[in-house]
């Protein structure tokens, strides 16, 4: 490798072995952000959430396994998903001394941005469990310690909320430690999941490469678009003049609201006979094996490709996949040889190594501001569900378009599929008691508006109906109230206690 592209933490480390390739990664990404290699200087961010679910159980977790630990020098610490230090317990008087002085304490943000190549940031950038020890720390005032870190993701929604990490001095014995902190991370969402007020748990990624959208499935898709409104089929117009310019497009949107779709039917109307193929995220063990077919795939002519969820894709992946794109003609937000649509829920979560291939971007609107294409998709699902029609009343209509859908398209499949196994022609009787209260009272506009706000607010990762009371203006009060006027759920513990 030539030492123009070598990362300036490689040349200063001692010969000692080879350093995984993904720690290297990290250590490139930590200088390009200008993380300094001396000493750390996170930021402050002052007081922390204390309120979500993740933190309830993972502190009930840590301080189990804490009192097993209490004559061991090792720190044991919950972090959010940006790497924000929630809390931390440890024994040993020592150890939190020195902890204080690198500033890995609660309140201090200890993403790769913040302070470089360590345990708990890595394990968040890339979404698996991860130990760093010594000098495979990015600044040398870590390089005395050994962390071993493990994401948490919610059970349910499969959302990143956390990481547990584990920190000892870099003399003592690590063998024991990412296992603990695995342990640790396992028990956590497991307490989740038993808290979550019986929700079942979304299914694991299962290693799926690719699907095929065939042109009869897109096609039919093509034919229910005809009767959604402008709200949809606008975002779909624009995302298709986008790739027809040769841009790599961008979909965003809340999961669930068809971003996938939308990608699929803007790919057919610009090529109409091309094959398309739909991507998803795998297991992060699995994404060695998920790159390694993605070569052959790319050099095919007459494709066109959705890769849905970037923003959840390990950073070394996306960086990968980045350089998989630019070596079959994807490059400077234009694609020349292929067709490319991306979907994310956040502009801002998108990986840094892909987000500069993106020339347009498209935003498609959730379920709840497009009533007028909840019947048009209700009896489309049902049909697919049933391999025939599925009739509606007019009140069964009403209530499925009266609904706030806070799972989008999602939720309607599921209430679809379960009301056509009762009947051949829906009322109002086979719809969930949810919907029904729901549709009680139509919402005037400025009550659809306010309740989208909040809506938006308790959807953000780790958000708890104190905080986004603050942000909204409303007092904790006020805000339950609405919580109820609008049939909205609050989040985790918040939800239970009321």
């Amino acid at each position: 490798m030539d030492d123009e592209v070598v990362p300036l933490r490689a040349r200063q480390v001692a010969p000692g072995g080879p350093v995984p390739e993904r720690v290297l990664a990290s250590w490139q990404r930590s200088e390009d952000y200008g993380v300094p290699l001396d000493e750390v200087d996170p930021a402050f961010a002052g007081a922390v959430d204390t309120e979500s679910l993740f933190f309830e159980c993972g502190r009930e977790v840590l301080g189990g396994l804490h009192a097993t630990l209490a004559s061991e020098p090792v720190s044991l610490m919950l972090t959010d998903h940006e790497g924000l230090v929630l809390d931390r317990l440890c024994g040993d008087s020592t150890l939190l001394r020195a902890l204080d002085r690198v500033h890995l304490a609660p309140g201090f943000a200890f993403s790769e941005r913040d302070a470089g190549t360590n345990g708990l940031a890595l394990a968040l950038a890339d979404r698996v469990p991860t130990l760093v020890h010594a000098e495979q720390h990015y600044s040398a005032s870590l390089c005395g310690y050994t962390c071993a870190a493990v994401p948490v993701h919610d059970p349910v929604t499969g959302r990143l909320e956390g990481s547990v990490n584990l920190t000892t001095w870099s003399r003592s014995s690590s063998d024991l430690l990412l296992a603990l902190a695995q342990s640790a991370a396992g028990t956590t969402a497991a307490l989740m999941l038993a808290r979550s007020q019986g929700r079942s748990p979304r299914p694991q990624p299962r290693g799926q490469v690719y699907r095929v959208e065939s042109a009869r499935a897109v096609s039919g898709s093509a034919t229910l678009a005809a009767a959604l409104s402008a709200a949809w089929n606008a975002p779909v117009a624009e995302a298709a003049a986008g790739l027809a310019a040769g841009h790599v497009v961008l979909v965003l949107g809340e999961p669930g609201s068809g971003r996938a779709t939308l990608g699929a039917q803007a790919l057919r109307q610009v090529s109409p006979r091309d094959r398309i193929l739909s991507a998803t995220p795998p297991d992060p063990r699995d994404v060695d094996a998920w790159l390694d077919l993605w070569t052959p795939e790319l050099g095919k002519a007459g494709t066109g490709f959705v890769v849905a969820d970037v923003d959840t894709l390990p950073l070394w992946a996306a960086e990968r996949l980045r350089d998989l794109l630019a070596a079959t003609g994807t490059r400077g937000g234009a694609a020349t040889a292929t067709r490319l649509v991306l979907t994310a829920q956040d502009l801002h979560d998108v990986p840094a190594s892909l987000a500069p291939l993106v020339g347009a971007v498209v935003g498609v609107p959730p379920l709840r501001e497009r009533p007028d294409d909840v019947v048009p998709l209700a009896a489309h699902l049902g049909r697919r569900h049933r391999g025939r029609d599925l009739g509606f009343t007019p009140a069964a209509e009403r209530v499925l378009r009266d609904a706030s859908w806070p799972d989008n398209v999602d939720q309607l499949a599921r209430v679809v599929r379960d009301a056509g196994r009762l009947t051949d022609v829906v009322d109002v009787r086979h719809l969930p008691a949810d919907l029904r209260r729901a549709s009680a009272h139509r919402l005037t506009r400025l009550e659809a508006v306010e309740r989208d706000e909040i809506a938006r607010a308790l959807a953000r990762p780790g958000a708890t109906v104190t905080a986004a009371a603050r942000e909204l203006g409303l007092s904790r009060a006020t805000m339950y109230r609405k919580l109820a006027h609008y049939d909205l759920s609050a989040p985790g513990r918040e939800a239970r206690e009321r």
